[in-house]
């Protein structure tokens, strides 16, 4: 199976999200995630034995533990894109207020899975974002790149108090994602 570590949107906010999402549908070249599967990917583990499922899901509680987070609101606004304006694969939303509480998750999170469970470490800092749509081609780049660069939205605040294990199924219709085990804080 192949999984990876996430805080889910709440579904209350897959309306604004889909609005957001709305201002770049001119913007030829850019798939969609779908508004009710946004979330922020806190470490992506790829293929996994389903054997494993039980060791990383205490792998998972471990790290929460450790991290020391209690739960807190997270706000989302602003946008950007990876790797860079030039060369856009990414167009994300931000996090402000609450990003620090997720950058301690992550690296609670990648120290447990990397030291003790052999995954591989990020190859770059990590960004606290929730990934909006992916550029297949460069053909709406001018229209991504004005965008980012005017609009500053806010689309809101949520309480993050846990941490999924989550399942990528990948159909035609794009990843479908399904939780395999949550971690309170």
């Amino acid at each position: 199976m192949r999984l990876f570590v996430s805080v889910d949107l709440p579904d209350r906010l897959a309306d604004d999200v889909a609005d957001l999402q709305a201002e770049f549908a001119d913007a030829e070249g850019l798939d969609f995630v779908g508004p009710s599967q946004t979330h922020v990917t806190m470490k992506f583990l790829g293929e996994v034995e389903d054997a494993r499922v039980d060791e990383l899901a205490a792998a998972l509680g471990r790290a929460v533990d450790e991290s020391g987070v209690e739960p807190f609101d997270a706000e989302l606004g602003g946008l950007g894109v990876f790797p860079s304006l030039d060369y856009i694969s990414v167009v994300w939303l931000g996090v402000g207020d609450g990003s620090a509480e997720l950058a301690r998750l992550h690296e609670a999170i990648e120290m447990e899975f990397v030291e003790e469970h052999g995954f591989e470490a990020e190859e770059h800092d990590f960004t606290p974002h929730v990934t909006l749509a992916r550029m297949k081609h460069a053909g709406g780049k001018e229209l991504v790149q004005d965008l980012v660069r005017d609009r500053h939205p806010e689309v809101g605040t949520m309480r993050v108090s846990e941490v999924r294990l989550t399942e990528s199924v990948l159909t035609h219709e794009g990843p479908e994602y399904e939780t395999v085990h949550a971690v309170d804080l």
